[in-house]
């Protein structure tokens, strides 16, 4: 059993309180997490934090792109300490992928999402800094074309509370750290391997280690590093990020509610985009908010519904060793059981079916060797404003429903990202002007990512804002 302890801005410490995080097939338990309470997280971050922006600052941007570098080669191959022990990558995948559910091709396939951002940050804060000389938070100020540039600091640290449902959401933090902003996380329940596997190895590959807060924590705790870091990043359902709605100093990633919508020059030719329909709500077991969770079309609803059904009722609980697995088991089955069972109580409502469960011919939530899975819904409602229309699960769903085009934008809500397919230019120019969508994607899969393209807020323009500055030549 690996002990964890907390990293006090890179300081280990071992709480006499402890959470022990159990493999989701066996119930083993794998390790304890030192965990702490709000009290320490608060005097820590009032006394201590100051530290590790000071620390960052000794660098320049160039020299932590450098180290991020490194660091990505050290996640994807080296072996680096974990709590009382030493971490291959090899035993971070079977380790995250029992307690976490996922099979081992998707922790890898996560592992690779995290490395691609560490390994091309200067692509990466290209794109969220639009080109600006980085060299401006080297030096304070510099002149271009004549006007002085200058850029403060809104926060002394960034404070990210971690989900378990994704390995992969960690990569938007990291670039916290070549903006010199010190980073105090606390990780999911089930999922404290990969924020400290990506901690331990930023400091074997130069990183200043007081830049790092690593806090197992309760409700308490989490309300303290996102309200005294400044700066906040805060992951979980809409209960969640509610009670933060006012607080604009906290970035708030919920649901997704992801969606494709095809044109009237396209709808004819679906089965030509089936691919990217299957891909969109499939993809990594659909955990991602990226997700396609809902399919709005002016006609051939039904018909795309059972289609999608047939391909996806391939999908089914597999060996997590099994390199073509599509599907994750839940680590906690409580929420396996919500999900199925708010499903079946949406399809009491008339108007909707589940294609899916009619293809495959099983239930929707199965035991598989010692674990808990639910198999891929796709709804299909006469109407958009089904409850089952516009919902999203930790899952492959997707619910399908037809609208006339003249009124997608009006009916479909807030989308974190949104597929558009179609060719036409009066209908496409609409969608820039479409509040509601955080990425817009022109016929691409609602999964595509381009990182130099945040889909979900500018971490840059979070955390910095520029300052007007008078330069005497």
């Amino acid at each position: 059993m690996i002990r964890i302890p907390t990293l006090r801005l890179g300081e280990e410490y071992q709480s006499l309180d402890v959470t022990e995080v159990k493999d989701c097939r066996t119930g083993e338990v794998l390790a304890e997490v030192s965990t702490v309470n709000g009290g320490i997280v608060r005097r820590d971050l009032t006394f201590q934090i100051q530290k590790g922006r000071e620390a960052l600052k000794k660098f320049t941007v160039q020299q932590l792109m450098d180290i991020s570098k490194k660091a990505a080669d050290i996640f994807m191959n080296g072996t680096v300490p974990c709590g009382d022990t030493m971490q291959s990558a090899e035993d971070y995948v079977k380790t995250l992928s029992k307690t976490s559910g996922l099979p081992h091709n998707m922790c890898r396939a996560n592992m690779a999402k995290v490395f691609e951002v560490m390994d091309d940050m200067s692509t990466i804060l290209k794109g969220l800094t639009r080109s600006l000389d980085l060299s401006v938070l080297d030096k304070g100020c510099i002149v271009q074309d004549g006007v002085g540039i200058s850029y403060t600091c809104e926060a002394d640290s960034l404070g990210v509370v971690l989900p378990s449902n994704s390995p992969g959401v960690n990569s938007l933090w990291i670039p916290a750290l070549i903006l010199k902003v010190p980073v105090v996380l606390k990780p999911g329940r089930e999922e404290p391997w990969t924020p400290l596997r990506l901690i331990q190895c930023l400091i074997a590959a130069g990183c200043p280690k007081e830049a790092f807060g690593y806090y197992p924590t309760d409700h308490d705790g989490a309300d303290s590093i996102l309200n005294y870091c400044g700066k906040g990043i805060v992951f979980g359902d809409k209960s969640t990020t509610d009670r933060y709605k006012n607080n604009l100093n906290i970035e708030k990633h919920g649901p997704g509610y992801s969606k494709i919508i095809i044109g009237e020059d396209k709808i004819d030719d679906w089965p030509e985009l089936l691919d990217e329909l299957v891909a969109s709500v499939s993809k990594n077991s659909g955990r991602s908010c990226i997700n396609t969770s809902g399919i709005v079309v002016p006609r051939h609803g039904e018909a795309i519904a059972k289609a999608i059904s047939e391909r996806l009722a391939e999908i089914v609980p597999s060996s997590v060793d099994d390199e073509k697995a599509r599907l994750s088991a839940f680590a906690n089955p409580a929420m396996a059981n919500w999900i199925d069972s708010t499903i079946e109580d949406g399809l009491k409502e008339p108007g909707a079916i589940d294609y899916a469960r009619e293809a495959r011919g099983s239930a929707r939530k199965q035991e598989f060797e010692g674990a808990t899975y639910v198999l891929p819904s796709v709804i299909y409602c006469d109407s958009f404003e089904h409850p089952l229309a516009n919902r999203e699960f930790m899952c492959p769903y997707v619910g399908i429903s037809e609208v006339p085009q003249d009124q997608m934008l009006e009916k479909i809500g807030p989308s974190l990202v949104l597929s558009v397919f179609s060719d036409n230019e009066e209908f496409i120019g609409s969608m820039f002007d479409f509040r509601d969508a955080g990425r817009l994607n022109l016929n691409l899969p609602t999964t595509y990512v381009s990182w130099d393209q945040p889909h979900e807020g500018n971490l840059f323009e979070f955390l910095y804002t520029r300052k007007a500055i008078q330069v005497v030549r």
